[in-house]
């Protein structure tokens, strides 16, 4: 999530029909044979704890890098029912690094909560527009970095290489850079599933990552990558969220929202169709956000200052709502 996110409607009811024509990837199928999945892994399409159950996020978002003090935000969002929190962590580039000491607290207080944790660099959001980002290849610099505090972590760990790594600008290099920042990882050791955001500010209004999410799913070597659709603006009917989600259903490849929202300065998303298609296909979603949003978007957050006594209109819905995470959540059989 971004305040700088760009208009992406116009352009993605231009290309609406073309994007239906582009995704001709077919399910993903066994190559040269894979090394046995260690934790939470891919199979079929479907994200797998090495229980062998199928595992559906369900959770917020929060922004720890900018409220280091909120740590215990992840007990609150637990307590509503959620079973995965999306935690913003930083790299340096664009705020203050998230450290080594900080990535085994996290990890600790997850576990500690019975949450399985998506972890996520921030700084690349609107790489290529936003003049302050940094490329996906510098996010997973950061990644290798903390690999000793996340290692052994695979039951409990997701990582999220790069929010929204680009905008609006450069987005056509979204599949070489991705690729190659999960080739950097896996070469450094990492056996976790991999997280990748959508370009066009997490959107995907160009079709990008629709098109070339067979071809980036392929280049991991152990099959074990996700991919992260951020629905705003562009997702203001609920054809355009079965579209996109069923698309990726349909080739066999793995998806979830990993961020959405009630309301947005770039249109309306409808969160019913979001909500009810993600429960229709058992696909994860995680909103944005807990709270701290900066003003000009403050109507995103979840709860009041930080408040899980004081959950906003927003935060009622999300939480206690239909297809709600009170009402579809199901805790990882892992801390069974």
């Amino acid at each position: 999530m971004n305040s700088r996110k760009r208009l992406g409607v116009v352009a993605a009811a231009g290309v609406a029909g073309a994007l239906a024509v582009a995704l001709a990837v077919q399910p993903a199928t066994a190559g040269e044979p894979e090394a046995e999945a260690v934790g939470l892994h891919i199979e079929d399409g479907r994200l797998v704890e090495s229980t062998g159950n199928d595992f559906v996020m369900r959770g917020a978002n929060h922004a720890h890098a900018w409220y280091t003090s909120q740590l215990g935000s992840l007990a609150d969002i637990k307590a509503l029912g959620a079973n995965t929190v999306r935690v913003v962590l930083s790299s340096g580039h664009q705020w203050e690094q998230t450290t080594p000491d900080q990535v085994a607290q996290i990890v600790s207080e997850c576990k500690a909560n019975r949450l399985i944790c998506v972890l996520e660099v921030h700084d690349t959001t609107g790489y290529g527009e936003q003049s302050a980002a940094v490329s996906l290849d510098a996010a997973a610099d950061y990644w290798v970095s903390v690999l000793d505090q996340l290692r052994g972590e695979e039951d409990h760990i997701i990582v999220n290489i790069g929010n929204e790594p680009f905008g609006n600008t450069g987005y056509e290099a979204w599949s070489a850079d991705t690729q190659a920042a999960i080739g950097k990882l896996r070469s450094a050791g990492f056996e976790h599933t991999i997280m990748v955001d959508a370009p066009n500010w997490g959107q995907d209004w160009s079709g990008t990552m629709r098109a070339d999410a067979q071809e980036v799913y392929d280049s991991d070597p152990t099959g074990n990558t996700i991919f992260s659709i951020h629905m705003y603006g562009v997702y203001n009917t609920a054809a355009a969220v079965q579209d996109y989600l069923g698309s990726f259903v349909d080739a066999g490849l793995p998806i979830l929202v990993g961020e959405f929202g009630h309301n947005h300065s770039d249109g309306d998303p409808d969160e019913d169709a979001i909500m009810a298609t993600a429960e229709e296909l058992d696909l994860g979603y995680l909103g944005w956000s807990w709270s701290g949003n900066s003003s000009d978007v403050g109507y995103l957050d979840m709860s009041v200052n930080f408040d899980p006594n004081q959950l906003t209109e927003w935060g009622e819905r999300f939480f206690n709502g239909p297809n709600g995470v009170a009402e579809t959540s199901e805790e990882a059989t892992i801390y069974n």
